[in-house]
């Protein structure tokens, strides 16, 4: 469960001197169900990172096909995959499926690794009760934070690309993201950071944005916050994805994109200032 898979479809590039912006992208696309909507918005958004949440490899419910290296094909970008679950219900022992994050950048990745969280859920375990039917989701595996360093023409920013547990009480959500921020410690305080991804949890007060501020971590949406699930009969939306950075890197053009309409959540995008 700690593989990771890469693939490299970027046009090259020849600069003669580093961009100062990148637009960036955060989705979780609800396994990659809506796969051409999601392309057609990922093309017309032009980011030069994009993390995704939520991507499926090999499973019958997505036809068998690899998201993220569809997505990358079609989009010109590299991009890396960490498996987050092994999908028992949608493959077989033979042709395992699986599901995760992925990260993909017009410049070259590297550095990939995961952070399988140590405090879990059991709510996808197998059980000897339940058939190993779609409706049952159950999994190997748990959530992760996938890490990787991006070179913007020489500049390296480092990205992490989260998938905070849906399962569970806020608590669990907090230690998940506490084992991230300890991990951010070992950089450089000035190195830029991304921090972005599906947290399942309101991070704009309580312990997650005290964990946040205590590690000097920044809200790139301030105040501009809107939901970032569609309203439903059951629920109201919720602002729950979120992108934080850190160390020398401004934000700015904050969106959530509501009219998007190819997933369980809306896309966010951003500007990243490298100074």
């Amino acid at each position: 469960m700690q593989e990771i898979e890469t693939g490299s479809f970027a046009k090259p590039q020849f600069v003669v001197w580093p961009p100062s912006r990148i637009r960036i992208v955060s989705w979780n696309i609800n396994r990659g169900l809506e796969l051409q909507r999601i392309i057609t918005f990922l093309e017309s958004a032009k980011a030069d990172v994009v993390f995704l949440q939520e991507c499926d490899v090999n499973a019958r419910r997505t036809h068998h096909l690899n998201i993220a290296k569809e997505i990358s094909q079609k989009a010109a970008m590299n991009y890396v995959f960490g498996r987050e679950f092994q999908e028992l219900t949608q493959g077989s022992r033979a042709s395992p499926a699986f599901h995760g994050q992925a990260t993909l950048s017009r410049w070259p990745l590297s550095g990939a690794r995961i952070i399988r969280f140590r405090r879990q859920s059991n709510f996808w375990r197998p059980h000897w009760f339940f058939p190993e039917v779609s409706p049952f989701q159950e999994r190997l595996g748990g959530r992760v934070a996938l890490v990787t360093e991006t070179n913007v023409a020489g500049k390296t920013v480092i990205t992490y690309n989260l998938h905070l547990e849906s399962k569970g009480d806020d608590a669990l959500r907090c230690a998940q993201l506490s084992e991230t921020l300890d991990d951010a410690t070992r950089d450089d305080r000035n190195m830029p950071i991304v921090l972005a991804g599906d947290f399942n949890l309101d991070v704009s007060e309580g312990a997650g944005a005290t964990a946040l501020r205590r590690a000097e971590f920044r809200d790139a949406f301030a105040s501009q916050h809107l939901p970032t699930t569609p309203h439903t009969f059951m629920e109201k939306g919720r602002v729950i994805d979120w992108i934080f950075t850190r160390g020398f890197a401004s934000s700015s053009e904050p969106k959530v994109h509501r009219s998007v309409k190819a997933s369980d959540h809306f896309p966010l995008s951003f500007v990243l200032g490298l100074s």
